[in-house]
């Protein structure tokens, strides 16, 4: 069988046009969402992220690329008090997560409207491999931290998925922010990077619904995925990461 490399370069990841597309509505984000579930640890990657928020009890919050906005949600759910400040490009996301009833403005990441030490927690949620310039955004997001705060990020292992794209003719997805490379990267903004990594699976009813996950990335890697019959489950890696 011919391998069909997809092996993202970071320009395919960040550029405005391909972020307009994925993520001009909810649509496929939720497709990826729905198929997620905990590893072996029986513990999901969302649940640590949220808890190593509320656990720093802080007054103010801020969070670039919110997506739907759930997170900042399921967090003033357990902390109505806190200031929460949710950020994305897209209108749509950005739209939402005002429905949730979460404060959310359209922003860039590297360009936050925001005064210097405005808040206690930065939140960098499956999004830093989409920034154009990477050490820009994570320099932006310390600035606006107050001293003593913390960011807390979270990305995917190269081998995120890896055997199901394999099936499709495809390759490990490598970007500019995986667990793989995160520490090192916030290390050079950091001086204390901790690192917890949780294992996940992707359950998938039948080979249509593994299909239109792929779909959401790659069309053409999506029609190449062979057909098999009944359910199937797959690994996934995340790192959960904070920085002070």
């Amino acid at each position: 069988m011919e391998v069909r490399v997809w092996r993202v370069r970071p320009s395919e990841m960040t550029t405005p046009v391909a972020m307009s597309s994925q993520y001009a509505s909810t649509e496929r984000l939720a497709t990826r969402r729905s198929v997620w579930g905990p590893g072996p640890e029986g513990v999901s990657p969302i649940d640590v992220l949220r808890q190593t928020i509320v656990d720093t009890h802080p007054g103010a919050v801020v969070e670039i690329g919110c997506g739907t906005g759930d997170l900042a949600r399921s967090v003033l759910d357990e902390l109505p008090y806190v200031k929460y400040v949710a950020t994305d490009l897209s209108p749509g996301m950005v739209a939402s997560a005002t429905a949730l009833g979460v404060t959310a403005v359209v922003a860039p990441a590297d360009d936050l409207p925001f005064p210097d030490a405005s808040f206690d927690v930065a939140v960098a949620a499956w999004m830093l491999y989409h920034v154009p310039d990477l050490d820009s955004a994570v320099r932006e997001l310390r600035r606006v931290l107050r001293p003593g705060g913390l960011l807390v990020a979270a990305t995917n292992s190269e081998e995120h998925l890896a055997d199901l794209r394999r099936e499709a003719g495809g390759e490990p997805f490598a970007n500019q922010f995986t667990s793989e490379n995160a520490e090192r990267v916030l290390g050079r903004h950091f001086s204390q990077v901790t690192r917890r990594d949780v294992e996940t699976r992707a359950h998938f009813d039948d080979h249509a619904a593994a299909a239109a996950y792929l779909a959401t990335f790659d069309v053409e890697l999506s029609r190449a995925l062979p057909p098999f019959d009944g359910p199937r489950a797959y690994a996934g890696g995340t790192a959960i990461l904070t920085a002070r």
